[in-house]
Parts: C-alpha cells; structure tokens; sequence
C-alpha cells in the first residue's frame, strides 16, 4: 500500500475524532456525567494525535537525501511519541475533572439518549480503529497501527464509561461516576506510556525483533554449508524500514569478483527473506586473523595489518 493510500486511512482517523467529539460531547452535555466528559476528552486528543500522524507520514513518505541518506522513516517514532505525550495530558485533565466531581457529588440527566449517543460514537471508533491496525501491521507503519490502538483503546475505555454510568442512573451511587473517571484516567495514561516507550526504542535503533532474526539466519544457513562465515551482525529497525549489516568471511584465495558476487548473493537471500530491509555487507579473509578483530563498534585501530595475503586463485566454479 502506497504512502498516499495510508494518508487517506489517517485522515479517515481524523474524520472519525471529529464525529465522535460531537457525539461525546453531546452525550456529556446531556447527562453531565464527568465519566463521559472524560470519554470526550480523550476524542480531542484522537484528533489531535491523528492530525501530528498525517504530517509524521508525510515525512517519513520522503525519500533519501544528502543529509539524509538512511531515509525519514524515524519520523513515524515523532509521532507515537507525541500521541504518548498528549495521552498524558488528557490523563491529568480528565484527574482534575474527577476529583472536582468527587469533592462535589452531582446527578446525571437522560442517561438513556445520552448513553445512545456515546455508544454511536464507540462503534464508529472501533471500525476505524480495526482497519488502521490491520493496516499498520500489514505496512509496518508504526503511525498506523499506534493511531489505531489509540482508538480501540477509547472504545474500551467507552463500554466502561457507558456502563459506570448506567449503573449510576440505576443505583444512584453518584461517586461511581467520577471513580470511573480515573479508571479512564490510569488506562489511557497506561496506553501513553506504551507509546513512548516503543517511540524511545525505534530512536534509540532497537534491534529487530527475533522472529526477524531467526529470518536472517534461515537466510544465511546455504551460505554456511559452502564454508561462509558470517558475524558482527548488526539490525536495527526504521519505522517500516528495517536495516542489516554483516561481515561475509570467504576464502582469502578468491578474486575480488568472486567474493563480491558472494556478498551480493547473500544480501539478495536477506532482502528476500526480509521484505523493507537494506543489507550491507563487508567482505573479509577467513584466514586473516584481522578480519576476528573488528567485529565491534569501535574496532581497535592500533591492530597489525597483515601484508601477506594468499596467492592462489578462486576455486573453480
């Protein structure tokens, strides 16, 4: 699916927050339940976390460029980050409305029309919410996925609103209303804090996870029946891009040419194997004890260069 095609299914997000703050706040205008005004509150943030995605995907839609030679990806992390951080503020609003109304008990009013009118608003959200998930996951887009998740947790956090309150109306136990309130509160603020994190972990270069690395190996397992040695391996994942680099340890009697068909063979096999991967690869001599001293980050650069390479040829083919 074309970044065109993912920026029309944000924007259908954005129309869904739209429709549901009406409708939420229709609903809290009417009963005057602080339960529901909660519920709408975390429709503005929707909105809000929906509009930062539409421009995240844009950027990240962009291609490489001199200074930017690895792609935009990472903008998407930008954008769960923020949607974290505004979920947080919701949070702290909706405590601040709770406790006043625990302080100040009040009645709610024509729950029924005012319930009918949230439950609208839930159903639409979980219908976007399922198609942006589905989605996300079938794109890796992390703005996708993250927006849709936002929404289906308001949908849940929407059934435990309507039926707090419904149990009001009927028990008249008017505390209920704003301890419900701060149930919504911690769940959403619980939700933002999952956001951030994942968002900390795509910036920080998080290896790939490890059914993507039992991928590469199953890539890689060919080449080391013909006596390919393969380490200092290195992933790291790009939003929807994911990136590979690798030391490829062939005979040091081949010619160049062989060797770096090799390599090329090998970053084929991973980009196969691993859709939205770039593979580097680096070439070494098995028999070089050089080539088993820079397998870290920062290889020591005081090591001894051997200056006696193999004289033979590659062998046939």
């Amino acid at each position: 699916m074309g970044s065109d095609k993912l920026g029309r299914l944000l924007w259908l997000s954005v129309a869904a927050a739209v429709a549901t703050i009406a409708l939420k706040t229709t609903a809290w205008a009417l009963t005057g339940s602080v339960g529901l005004l909660s519920d709408a509150a975390e429709s503005v943030v929707n909105l809000v976390a929906a509009l930062i995605a539409v421009g995240a995907l844009r950027w990240s839609s962009m291609p490489a460029d001199d200074e930017h030679a690895y792609g935009h990806t990472k903008a998407e992390y930008f954008s769960a980050g923020a949607e974290g951080i505004m979920i947080f503020i919701a949070s702290v609003t909706i405590v601040v409305a709770a406790v006043g109304r625990l302080l100040s008990p009040q009645p709610v009013e024509d729950v029924g029309l005012g319930l009918a009118v949230s439950a609208v608003a839930s159903l639409i959200n979980l219908a976007v919410g399922l198609l942006l998930v589905r989605a996300g996951r079938a794109n890796r887009s992390i703005v996708l996925e993250a927006d849709g998740k936002h929404l289906l947790t308001d949908v849940w956090t929407s059934v435990g609103v309507i039926t707090a309150v419904a149990v009001v109306a009927l028990t008249g136990w008017q505390v209920l209303d704003p301890l419900i309130a701060l149930a919504v509160a911690a769940n959403i603020a619980f939700t933002g804090g999952k956001l951030v994190r994942r968002s900390g972990s795509g910036l920080m270069d998080r290896a790939l996870p490890d059914d993507d690395l039992r991928l590469i190996d199953q890539a890689l397992r060919p080449f080391r029946e013909d006596g390919i040695v393969f380490h200092a391996l290195r992933t790291r994942r790009a939003a929807s891009r994911s990136f590979v680099s690798l030391h490829v340890l062939v005979p040091g009697t081949w010619t160049v040419f062989h060797g770096h068909r090799t390599a090329t063979e090998v970053e084929t096999a991973i980009r196969e194997t691993l859709p939205h991967a770039s593979v580097f690869t680096h070439l070494e001599a098995i028999e070089d004890p050089l080539s088993y001293q820079d397998t870290g980050l920062d290889p020591d650069p005081s090591a001894p260069l051997h200056t006696a390479p193999p004289t033979t040829t590659d062998p046939p083919a």
